[in-house]
């Protein structure tokens, strides 16, 4: 009721209803990811007053990754079955009660539940691919640059909260600072509720860019190329896999996972504390990457219109690794930092547009959505071991050094793996997987 009088009322002005949908989608994928990557800065907090090693938390932290991930190729699914908002809502309720339930977590496993799989269901059922059903469904005119806007705000979101967490954790204590996205995802569910819906058709509406023809008269789905079903995404799997293209994007979005989330976002705030730097102006650095990040994700999504995807990869990835080789030897000061988060922060997800597109042009249009979850399934492998390892060597070697160093290498190699993709025919560029086999 309240969707159809207001989507009535931006009608009259001219506003279609999809931003409006985009909007709350924006917001969701940006406090979601928010709580994703809150715990990073807990680090610290938690070993000093529970007396748990790194390593010990990391391994949690990781195994919220590999669930973030995992939960990709299967959320599109669920969103087709019991409808987007039903959806997002329960994702925003797991994740609030993953938070509020490790405020008063006393035992490991108790964090485990927490933060591993409350909080990696949750926030992967809000992943990625929420963006490319609300972009593939809402919005036929503009959907590239919705997609590129919605993705941005998934990789800022994880870190725009930092600061605000830090601040709080150094004059309340770190209970105090799960507060802020407590009070966001209530905000967001009331407003899901009230305002989210499924299709355009259910506030009577064509999508944006469409032509409205006959919406009522014609409520038929587009026909699909197979029914969804829990058994969808692993026959996907099986013909992808025979695809030379998809183990290297699969490889490559490995490498990404390993050298963004699971080891700058998870541990950086502690490495800046290992050189004597607060976790004040430690956590407005990650904020700082997450604003380079927003208009570097932006800006590749229109230079992979525009460029050989391939060759943006290759540049992606090897200034990144360039970037992770000298961030031990920086001055670990503020200004030196900054000048680390603009450039790292312009490559943090900038990865996602080109490596969608490849995807698109070699699986075809119905099989890419479900076949970037496969990779991106991959990106949060990558992220939880790093997530791990780097909490392992810290614990061990009481440094990250080896950490950076292994992941700056690690992406060297990516940058060359970009290269090493097909350019796949014109012709085939919609074809099914066997049309662009290797």
């Amino acid at each position: 009721m309240f969707a159809q009088a207001l989507s009535s009322r931006l009608d009259r002005r001219g506003i279609h209803y999809a931003w409006l949908i985009a909007a709350i989608t924006f917001c969701v994928m940006l406090t979601t990811s928010a709580a994703l990557g809150l715990p990073g800065a807990f680090l610290k907090p938690l070993t000093r007053e529970m007396g748990w090693d790194t390593d010990q938390i990391s391994s949690i932290l990781a195994f919220r990754f590999a669930l973030f991930g995992l939960m990709a190729p299967f959320s599109a699914i669920l969103m087709e079955r019991f409808g987007v908002r039903n959806v997002v809502w329960a994702a925003l309720a797991l994740i609030a009660g993953g938070m509020a339930l490790a405020t008063v977590a006393t035992e490991l496993w108790q964090l485990f539940i927490a933060w591993g799989l409350m909080l990696g269901v949750g926030s992967g059922l809000t992943a990625l691919v929420l963006a490319a059903v609300v972009a593939s469904r809402w919005f036929s005119a503009r959907r590239g640059l919705v997609i590129g806007i919605l993705t941005a705000s998934s990789a800022t979101g994880q870190l725009a909260f930092l600061p605000v967490a830090a601040w709080l954790i150094e004059h309340m204590g770190w209970r105090t600072a799960v507060l802020p996205v407590l009070f966001a995802c209530a905000l967001l569910a009331v407003l899901v509720f009230c305002f989210m819906r499924n299709r355009p058709a259910d506030v009577g509406l064509a999508a944006f860019g469409e032509v409205p023809v006959h919406v009522h008269a014609a409520p038929a789905p587009p026909s699909a190329p197979a029914p969804l079903t829990l058994r969808g995404p692993f026959v996907v799997l099986r013909d992808a896999a025979r695809n030379q293209t998809f183990w290297i994007l699969a490889g490559t979005f490995f490498i990404c996972g390993l050298s963004t989330n699971g080891l700058i976002q998870t541990h950086f705030i502690s490495l800046c504390a290992d050189f004597g730097m607060a976790a004040v102006p430690a956590a407005g650095a990650l904020a700082m990457m997450g604003a380079f990040d927003f208009v570097g994700t932006i800006l590749s999504g229109w230079l992979s219109d525009r460029y050989d995807c391939r060759k943006l990869l290759f540049w992606y990835y090897g200034l990144r690794g360039l970037s992770l080789f000298w961030l031990p030897h920086s001055t670990f000061t503020l200004y030196g930092l900054s000048i680390f988060a603009m450039f790292y922060g312009l490559d943090w997800i900038a990865t996602v547009p080109p490596t969608v597109k490849l995807a698109g042009s070699v699986f075809g249009k119905e099989r890419a959505p479900m076949v970037f979850g496969w990779i991106f399934a991959a990106h949060q492998v990558g992220a939880a071991t790093a997530a791990f390892g780097a909490g392992l060597t810290r614990t061990l070697l009481l440094t990250y050094t080896p950490a950076l160093y292994a992941a700056g290498a690690a992406c060297v190699v990516a940058a060359l793996l970009a290269l090493m993709v097909r350019r796949p025919n014109t012709q085939a560029s919609g074809t099914a997987p066997q049309a662009a086999k290797a």
